[in-house]
């Protein structure tokens, strides 16, 4: 006589931006989502998710920084989340656990405001602007969807986001049109963007830069971020 079916234990959904961020958090008790920069197609995908036992929402990946204190690599975890007229609350639990392990492995750990937007904000006027009109510490276009899934799922939430353009930094246009349907970067994009205005080759230097120590630490994090996720079951 078989024996009942074993029932699979609950997993965190981590939804991320690029399949650069998707690659740090994949694990044992994680499932990583990629929105490629369509903040639509990530809602889309979201709802797919139904047959999945959930154990919590986290958002992880790289951020604008808003806060001028903050440099590239410096990691937020997100107290609460913005986006137009309503606020998401993180939960508290996680976001201990994670700030304490994630503090553990060095580097500058803040708690922070995040603040949710449908499109890049290059510019630092307007990144100035935002921080003054929301009081967030970083920007970015997944952690406002992914509080809403949190919310209307009933899960818990938490944010890990690494800082990759500080607030006075302008990120090129071609940022716009560099990222592929599949969190991929479209080189062709970027080349022809490059030809078209040659003036941005600058920006897009120091962007490569910072993104050379966003992207160290998001990996240092995305090791940790499984066990200190199953750390967080408990506590939940």
């Amino acid at each position: 006589m078989d024996g009942p079916d074993e029932v699979e234990p609950p997993r965190f959904l981590i939804i991320t931006g690029l399949l650069s961020e998707r690659a740090c958090a994949e694990g044992e008790g994680l499932v990583p989502i990629c929105s490629g920069a369509d903040t639509e197609g990530l809602r889309a995908a979201l709802e797919r998710t139904q047959g999945f036992a959930l154990a919590g929402v986290v958002s992880f990946g790289i951020a604008g920084g808003l806060d001028p204190a903050l440099r590239p690599g410096d990691v937020v975890i997100g107290a609460s989340v913005v986006a137009e007229n309503k606020r998401y609350e993180t939960s508290a639990e996680l976001s201990s656990i994670l700030s304490e392990g994630l503090g553990a492995s060095g580097g500058k750990i803040v708690s922070g405001v995040i603040a949710g937007v449908e499109a890049p904000v290059l510019d630092p006027r307007a990144k100035a602007a935002l921080r003054k009109r929301t009081g967030a510490a970083a920007v970015d276009m997944e952690t406002h969807i992914a509080a809403d899934f949190a919310e209307r799922r009933r899960l818990p939430l938490a944010v890990v986001r690494v800082v990759n353009d500080p607030a006075a930094r302008a990120l090129p246009p071609l940022a716009t049109s560099a990222v592929t349907p599949d969190g991929g970067v479209d080189f062709r994009a970027v080349f022809r963007d490059l030809a078209r205005e040659p003036r941005q080759i600058g920006d897009l230097i120091l962007a490569g830069l910072d993104f050379r120590k966003s992207s160290a630490t998001l990996g240092r994090c995305g090791r940790l971020l499984g066990p200190l996720l199953s750390l967080g079951l408990s506590e939940l």
